[in-house]
């Protein structure tokens, strides 16, 4: 059976509203995204400035921008385990942690990365 949907570029484009329409609803429905949303535009620019060369500027970003990358992988299984049921369940309760430690990993990242290398 062919392929039927888009190709080319029109598929560029459709994955481009796709991946809009998925920040926008994580900026309107996550508290958690908006806050690191405005981490970013204040560390983005600080690790752009205070990094000494292109590594450095490079890991700083990289390291603030894993954070809602993570937070949005989050939401999402959060939203996949909540729409087949609010009943608990072990599965979906080890679901929702181990994306909530993956939030955390991502915090504990930052933080060391920026730490290293502001004082190396």
């Amino acid at each position: 059976m062919a392929y039927s949907g888009n190709q080319g570029f029109t598929r560029i484009i459709k994955a481009s509203q796709y991946s809009w329409q998925g920040l926008c609803a994580a900026y309107r429905h996550e508290q958690a995204f908006r806050q690191e949303a405005w981490l970013c535009a204040a560390l983005v620019p600080l690790g752009l400035w205070l990094g000494q060369d292109g590594v450095e500027r490079a890991l700083l970003v990289a390291s603030v921008l894993l954070l809602p990358l993570v937070e949005i992988l989050n939401s999402a299984i959060e939203a996949v385990v909540d729409r087949f049921g609010e009943e608990q369940h072990e599965l979906a309760g080890r679901a929702k942690d181990m994306g909530s430690a993956a939030v955390a990993f991502a915090i504990l990242i930052l933080i060391a990365v920026w730490i290293l290398v502001l004082a190396g």
